[in-house]
């Protein structure tokens, strides 16, 4: 309802306009204007009272500030009020400014809907309402006055179709916008009127159908830049359809777009930009694109495409960019190659290309990154690739021979990543690899290098992860490995190394998983390594060290996983820290470790004490007889001691196992999500931020000064009235953030007091700053004080899944089965851009509806993916509350002692999901005598041929052709066999399949 002091400058603005109307005075028209822009402005909060001036004492709004006139008319004929922190409604009044022609009001916080009286704009030419929080739908008369050249509503929460009736009158449409919102369905038949139209942008909305059959938008011919990506287009693009003469830029990522290329696009002589990554495209890369001489980006990654590399890659002289990764592309990479002078960028990894990587690539001096990995290449690695300035190097899961490259001084000042391992490299490692004082990744594991490790290798200064298992490595470990004081993972296992572990390991200072399993290691544990203070993970298994453990080590409160097992060691376990919770299998294999949890002898280093009769002394003075009866009495004595103590030592026991084995299933889950979750480490680089005494807020966005952000009062924000949600890793509040009082979400960290140092925080949200992806909770920016670290992401508005499911309230619906669907097919993108954009893959652990949250049109962002990268200490308390949270949707591989899992545990937590959503009952549910399994009861429902019967009839009518198949997908996703379970990328072409109709490919899906 409208204010009384709104309804009071209305209701003024009204009698002055009509006041000169009366008079007829046509001198005074102007004030009709300001009458128009008040009653506009009684709709607005200002909170920094940028339109102070708009006074209605003025006879013209000409010199208002944001307000631009014409000089002869002294009419208004622009609107710019972009950024100023504005909210409240787009409201009457405008429609009085008939000659305006430019409205800007982006970046701000209007609410609502877009007015439609806006059409009564006859002259209006420029729109411009993006990055606001407008809601509902887009008004079909919008466009009505033919006059509107640019239309900008990107980045807003509408929904719903977009009306045929908008682009009935837009011969005059030159660009618009309507990417970032909630679009759906097909686009309306009436775009093929636009025909001067050149920028068209629906990018990350949910609309559906063929585009083509829809709105025949490939007939648009003077279309330069379209962007449909991130939308569930399908279909094919066909030949002879496409006459884009003018095409610079076509993007048409991340939809479901299938069959072959459109082989006519190769007559697009000025196209600059081509992504089609992430579809189902098929058949070959036509021909025809050799001619697209102006093409820089060429991103046809994670199709379906097959046939050979093509051979005239090298006529596309101005490409910067390349991607052709995981599809199935078979044959050499040619020689022409290199003559892509201008490439900066390549990955053709996941592959089937064969043959040796071309000398003329040593050419492309502008290349910084390349992946080749998996694939079947082989040779030896050209020295002249290792003499370019790269930045990051992956060659790995290849068949690759000889030695590694010396490597230019432009390397060494470069190179952050470089990942050999998987191949057949033999040799020396070159000395001169310590010069890369950028380097923080270096995998050369699985390899068969049949040498040492160079003392070099403790010379890198910026080194976070050094992995050489399988190597073939011998000798001694150097004692400088850590040196620098930065290496976070060292894995040294499956070598041959022999000697003793050097006490230097104690200057490891940053490690926090040490591996050095299966060598032939000798000597005592150094007690040095009791200075590990972050170690989370210590395997030393399999080699044949002696003597006790160090006490000390019980004092390492962060470590949280110890494998001793098979070596020979003996004695008594440290008293303290995680050693009073190993199971047997960590233990067992050595000459007798003192543990209730092993069978046979305990030996200790020390001799143990002898055992003394307490009466053969006092006796002495007595004589045979008497010492003969004391004798038989101090038996008889000690004979019932022995019993008692017997007895009280088997009780001992008996508990003590008990506890132990409670404490080692707690145990066990815990440190296997730790375990995994460290091996989920990135290469990134990691962007530079400066950290003030009172903390700063750091921004993602690079167009963002950070020194803008700083925070005098960061506690201002965690309000109890500002609190949202909450959960294991910390509290969620909405608050205003920046100068634009931008709404979003902070997390305040409930760990905060475990993460000391900037650098290490700095690094890994860092990494996590860098997920972009339409079903993923962004992060924005942090803040960091020794003592507070916020995250700041997106305020998504529509809570989470799990209220949707099980705690609706009754005035709300609940969720229809296309909209389960939607929810579902999103969650699994997400998952599928952390499983396969990144390597190593990021690992959620923790799938489940609490952390699905829901936008207004209900599309999915997972949320706390990555939180336990931030944490330099795990709180057991935080892993095991964590843990208990998930029940039910834990892989049976995270509880195995061996800890040896991948990014397959959030498949099977996704398979709960799945069925979590079809039936609308909970993973786990427990009765009065009995406890309900879900995914084991529907199994048996599916093999007794009665499984939809446990689907959720609140959600009405549903396609018992896609239900089956998603029911059949879940019981595969949660195998007990991880090896079993499809990766997330299968499971989105699943799903995608599911939802089209039949083809012969689905059809070997069931």
């Amino acid at each position: 309802m409208m204010s009384f002091l709104h309804l009071l400058i209305i209701s003024a603005a009204f009698i002055s306009f009509a006041s000169f109307t009366i008079n007829g005075d046509e001198s005074l028209s102007p004030n009709e204007e300001v009458s128009g822009l008040l009653v506009f402005k009684s709709y607005v909060t200002d909170p920094s009272s940028h339109l102070d001036s708009w006074n209605q004492d003025d006879k013209t709004p000409c010199s208002w500030k944001f307000i631009t006139c014409n000089p002869v008319t002294s009419k208004v004929t622009g609107i710019s009020l972009d950024g100023l922190n504005l909210s409240g409604k787009i409201g009457k009044g405008l429609e009085k400014l008939q000659s305006l022609k430019i409205l800007s009001l982006a970046n701000n916080n209007f609410t609502g809907s877009v007015n439609p009286d806006l059409s009564l704009l006859t002259n209006l030419e420029h729109l411009n309402l993006s990055h606001n929080g407008l809601t509902d739908r887009i008004p079909g008369s919008l466009m009505n006055s033919g006059s509107i050249k640019f239309l900008d509503l990107s980045e807003n929460f509408m929904s719903g179709p977009v009306p045929d009736d908008l682009f009935k009158n837009c011969l005059s449409l030159r660009s618009l916008s309507l990417s970032s919102n909630n679009l759906e369905g097909p686009l309306p038949s009436s775009l093929s009127n636009c025909t001067t139209l050149n920028h068209l942008n629906l990018s990350s909305n949910q609309f559906s159908g063929n585009p083509e059959f829809d709105s025949g938008i490939w007939s648009l011919t003077r279309i330069r830049t379209l962007d449909l990506s991130s939308n569930s287009f399908s279909g094919s693009i066909p030949n002879g359809v496409i006459a884009l003469h003018d095409l610079k830029e076509l993007s048409l990522h991340d939809n479901q777009f299938s069959e072959a290329l459109p082989s006519d696009l190769g007559l697009c002589p000025h196209l600059n930009k081509l992504d089609f990554s992430n579809n189902l495209f098929t058949e070959t890369i036509p021909e025809s694109f050799h001619a697209l001489t102006s093409l820089s980006v060429l991103n046809l990654a994670n199709n379906m495409l097959t046939g050979k590399f093509p051979q005239w890659i090298g006529s596309l002289i101005s490409l910067e960019y390349l991607d052709l990764s995981g599809n199935s592309l078979t044959g050499i990479l040619p020689e022409s190659t290199g003559g892509l002078t201008s490439l900066r960028y390549l990955s053709l990894s996941d592959n089937n290309l064969i043959g040796n990587i071309p000398m003329s690539l040593g050419s492309s001096s502008e290349l910084s990154s390349i992946s080749l990995s998996g694939n079947k290449f082989n040779g030896s690695i050209p020295n002249g690739l290792f003499e370019l300035a790269f930045d990051k190097i992956d060659l790995s899961r290849n068949e690759f021979t000889g030695s590694i490259p010396l490597g230019s001084s432009k390397l060494h000042e470069s190179l952050q990543s470089l990942d050999l391992s998987g191949n057949r490299l033999t040799g020396d490692i070159p000395a001169e690899i310590g010069l890369n004082s950028k380097l923080r990744y270096l995998n050369l594991s699985w390899n068969n290098f049949q040498t040492r490790i160079p003392p070099e290798l403790g010379y890198f200064q910026n080194l976070t992860v050094l992995d050489l298992r399988g190597g073939a490595f011998y000798g001694s470990i150097p004692g400088n490995l850590c040196d620098s004081g930065r290496l976070g993972i060292l894995q040294l296992d499956g070598n041959s190394f022999t000697g003793s572990i050097p006490d230097g390991i104690g200057n490891c200072s940053s490690l926090y998983l040490l591996s050095m399993s299966h060598n032939s290691l000798t000597g005592y544990i150094p007690k040095s390594m009791s200075q590990l203070k972050k170690l989370k993970i210590l395997k030393l298994e399999y080699n044949q060290l002696t003597g006790e453990i160090p006490p000390e080590l019980g004092e390492l409160q962060n470590l949280l996983s110890v494998n001793i097992s098979y070596n020979r060691l003996q004695g008594r376990l440290p008293s303290g820290g995680v050693f009073q919770t190993l199971g047997a299998s960590s233990l067992e294999g050595n000459l007798g470790i003192c543990s209730p949890l092993l069978k046979g002898p305990c030996k200790m280093n020390v001799p143990k004490p002898l055992y003394l009769d307490p009466f053969a002394y006092g006796n002495q003075h007595k004589g045979d007889q008497s010492d003969h009866e004391s004798s038989k009495s101090s038996k008889h004595h000690f004979l019932s001691v022995s019993v008692i103590i017997a007895i009280l030592a088997a009780i001992a026991i008996s508990i003590g196992i008990l506890i132990t084995v409670l404490l080692n299933i707690s145990a066990r889950r815990q440190l296997a999500f730790v375990n995994n979750a460290l091996e989920s480490c990135s290469s990134s680089s990691r962007s530079v931020a400066s950290f003030s005494s009172v903390g700063k807020f750091v921004w993602f966005d690079s167009k963002t000064d950070p020194d803008n952000y700083c925070i005098l009062n960061p506690e201002s924000f965690l309000q109890k009235a500002n609190e949202i949600g909450g959960g294991v890793f910390g509290t969620v509040y909405k608050a205003s953030v920046g100068d634009d009082n931008d709404v979003l979400a902070i997390k305040n960290l409930v760990v905060s007091n475990m993460i000391s140092y900037p650098d290490d925080f700095d690094r890994e949200v860092n990494v996590l700053g860098k997920l972009r992806h339409p079903n993923l909770v962004s992060l924005k920016g942090y803040y960091w004080t020794p003592k507070l670290q916020l995250l700041v992401t997106d305020y998504v508005p529509n809570g989470s899944l799990q209220t949707k499911l099980h705690a609706r309230p009754p005035s709300s619906p609940p969720l229809s089965w296309r909209n389960r669907f939607k929810i579902l097919l999103g969650t699994a993108k997400g998952l599928a851009y952390l499983h396969h954009s990144f390597r190593p893959p990021i690992i959620h652990y923790n799938i489940k509806p609490n952390n699905i949250l829901l936008d207004d049109s209900l599309n999915p962002k997972i949320s706390d993916f990555g939180l336990t990268r931030l944490l330099s200490k795990v709180d057991k308390h935080v892993m095991n509350n964590r843990f208990q949270s998930a029940l039910g949707y834990v892989a049976p591989e995270l509880a195995c002692q061996s800890l040896r899992v991948n990014e397959k545990c959030d498949v099977y937590g996704f398979g709960v999901l799945i069925l979590e959503i079809v039936t609308g009952r909970r993973p786990i549910e427990y009765g009065e005598d009995n406890v309900l399994i879900l995914n084991e009861q529907v199994k048996i429902m599916l093999e007794e041929g009665n499984v939809l019967e446990c689907v959720d009839v609140s959600m009405g009518e549903y396609p018992e052709d896609e239900v089956l198949p998603i029911l059949k997908l879940a019981l595969v996703c949660t195998s007990q066999i991880p090896s079993s379970r499809p990766s997330m990328a299968e499971v989105v072409q699943i799903l995608q399949v599911i939802k089209t109709p039949i083809t012969p490919r689905m059809e070997s899906y069931n």
